[in-house]
Formats: C-alpha cells, sequence, structure tokens
C-alpha cells in the first residue's frame, strides 16, 4: 500500500491475490468500486451486496479508488471480461 492509510483496508499475501481489501473480509476494494460503477447505490450496496459493510468502509473504498485508480479501473476491466472467473 502507499504511503497513505486506510484505517478500514489492508492487503495480505495470499488473500485476493495480495489485492487491496476491506479488513476483516474477502470483499475487494475493487468488488465495491465494480458494483458501484455498473449502478449500485451506497443504499443498494449495503443493503443488498454487502449487508456486513458499513458506509465508512465504503467511503474509504472510494478514497482508496480516487488515490489509485488506474489500478482499480484496470482490475474492475478484468473482472467484467468475459471468461473472468
Amino acid at each position: 500500500m502507499s504511503a497513505t492509510s486506510y484505517r478500514y483496508l489492508t492487503s495480505l499475501p495470499g488473500v485476493r491475490s495480495g489485492r487491496t481489501i476491506i479488513e476483516g473480509t474477502r470483499i475487494g476494494v475493487h468488488d465495491v468500486i465494480g458494483l458501484l460503477q455498473n449502478g449500485e447505490t451506497m443504499e443498494t450496496l449495503i443493503a443488498r451486496c454487502f449487508p456486513e459493510l458499513t458506509r465508512a468502509q465504503v467511503y474509504e473504498c472510494l478514497a482508496y479508488y480516487e488515490d489509485h485508480r488506474g489500478e482499480i479501473d484496470l482490475l474492475v476491466a478484468q473482472q467484467l471480461a468475459p471468461g473472468s472467473p
């Protein structure tokens, strides 16, 4: 991770290929951002997709995205590509 620290985010070797996740979950920042980019709102994301998340965790994903836009855009594109796991 960069010099900026994030209260709710972490990267762990062997978990989600070492990509940045929300601490205590296996939910990647790119998972959250991808859903928001594809029409979910803060409310539907928390209510339907990830009810275990707090608004603070989602907002921190957005902050991370602003600091690492290229990385996250690439991961979202890979996730949406035909034939992706």
